[in-house]
């Protein structure tokens, strides 16, 4: 079972081998990496399992950290002597792996490629070890996948514990935002301070439904360290009463420390937060499918269409007159969870009207985008569908003729074209989707000469 949780940063300079220098600086850390040792200590875990940020970490897949043990050192750091050696839970490992492969979770061992303990994972059983040596671990990295395939992991650690009778403690490690200072090394943004507001609220009231109302915009500019990881700990107290401890927060130098305990007190079904969130998104997207119009209807019939029966869509009947007697280049869009899901279009036209446009590449979108697995039936409740028909192009002489939030881009050498549309989140800049438009097409917009084309769409979306 799942006897408690933790939350607890990494830096470095904490290891006093490494950051005796800065030792006053983080006093208040320093003092709650003790008290979270005791917490641990007096929970006595046999096994702890711990999601790091800097763990082996792939776009589409958990990695579970295989074989039977593991070692680290603080050389890159200076402390070479600062050695940890560890010992895996195997039994653990494979019964999570094998609840994984059973449910077609994308996770497990099968691409374990880094065998070294990595420092989010060592700095704090660094300080958990000095008090309770006893326990074995298991080593998960992230992913880039959604939060909600974070938590649904978080779910599978509970149930392996179950299964496997383990006492179990979930470590989350990882520092919260990391611009909070113009003095610091990343800088100052607004969302910094904003983030670590919002999350230290949301950790320390054990609101864990909270950490889903982050948008992906907003974590990548708080420049966020562990998010993902506070998710997966949000999974394995899925339906768990806890006891919350806020034992400190700080931000030293410009990137946030903060470090919270949870006694878990026995069941709470009405803790089920990842249910209660599907629901009220399904009621959200149900609501907005009743609002959308001819083009995004018909692209969201095309993909239900494919991922139910692989077959694709007939031109239906009484469409308006402007998707059949008309041809485009035509863009379809899927989001879930307010990340990217599938985007396939043309440039210019390849079908007999848009209407076959939209089908054709609503399909691909779903099922053919090479940077994404094909939807799967449980997911059409939750995508978001947009659909952008493109004006013809016209080639520009330089940037300054570009603007984001008009006008898509191509960027073009040769036989090498990377396209980007116009109003996306995240791209505020010419210099951003030059740069973005160029890597997708597999360019250097430093070192080519770059062809440049503009174009504006008309977007279709609820």
């Amino acid at each position: 079972m799942i006897v408690g949780a933790l939350v607890m940063p990494h830096p470095p300079a904490a290891v006093p081998e490494i950051g005796y220098r800065d030792a006053d600086c983080m006093q208040a850390t320093e003092e709650s990496y003790r008290k979270a040792a005791g917490f641990v200590h007096d929970l006595a875990p046999e096994t702890i399992v711990v999601a790091s940020p800097h763990a082996l970490m792939y776009r589409d897949y958990f990695n579970i950290s295989g074989g039977r043990s593991a070692d680290g050192d603080f050389v890159r750091f200076r402390a070479p002597g600062v050695k940890l050696h560890v010992e895996y839970d195997t039994d653990f490992v494979g019964t999570l792996a094998g609840l994984c492969e059973k449910e077609q979770f994308p996770a497990g061992t099968d691409y374990d490629r880094e065998p070294e303990l990595d420092h989010g994972t060592m700095v704090p059983l660094y300080f958990i070890r000095q008090a309770y040596p006893d326990f074995k671990l298991v080593r998960i990295g992230l992913s880039g996948l959604s939060l909600r395939e974070h938590y649904r992991l978080g779910q599978m650690i509970r149930e392996a514990a179950e299964i496997t009778g383990r006492r179990v403690l979930f470590l989350a490690s990882g520092d919260l935002s990391h611009c909070q200072k113009a003095s610091g090394p990343y800088g100052y943004r607004e969302e910094g301070p904003e983030y670590d507001r919002r999350i230290m609220e949301d950790l320390g009231s054990g609101h864990f439904g909270n950490l889903f109302a982050y948008p992906e915009s907003f974590l990548e500019k708080s420049m966020e360290c562990g998010h993902r990881a506070f998710v997966i700990m949000a999974g394995a107290l899925d339906q768990t009463a806890v006891k919350p401890d806020v034992l400190s927060h700080e931000a030293p130098f410009g990137v946030g420390y903060g470090v919270v305990t949870y006694k878990a007190l026995g069941g709470d079904p009405e803790r089920n937060f990842l249910e209660r969130f599907e629901g009220e998104e399904k009621k959200e997207v149900l609501e907005n499918a009743g609002r959308e119009d001819a083009y995004v209807s018909l692209a969201r019939q095309a993909v239900e269409s494919w991922v139910k029966e692989r077959r694709v869509l007939s031109l239906p009947e009484s469409l308006p007159r402007e998707l059949t007697d008309r041809q485009a280049g035509v863009f379809v869009s899927l989001h879930e969870d307010g990340q990217l899901r599938g985007c396939i279009g043309t440039i210019r036209p390849a079908q007999s009207c848009i209407a076959e446009e939209i089908i054709q590449n609503a399909v691909s979108a779903a099922s053919r985008d090479p940077r994404f697995e094909a939807v799967r039936e449980e997911e059409l409740p939750f995508l978001v569908i947009s659909v952008d028909v493109l004006k013809q192009p016209e080639a520009v002489a330089d940037a300054s003729y570009l603007d984001p939030q008009r006008y898509g881009v191509i960027c073009s050498k040769g036989t090498k074209r990377g396209l980007l549309l116009p109003r996306l989140e995240g791209v505020d800049t010419v210099e951003q989707q030059i740069r973005i438009a160029c890597r997708k097409a597999g360019l250097d917009p430093e070192e080519d000469r770059i062809c440049l084309q503009r174009f504006e769409v008309v977007r279709h979306e609820v």
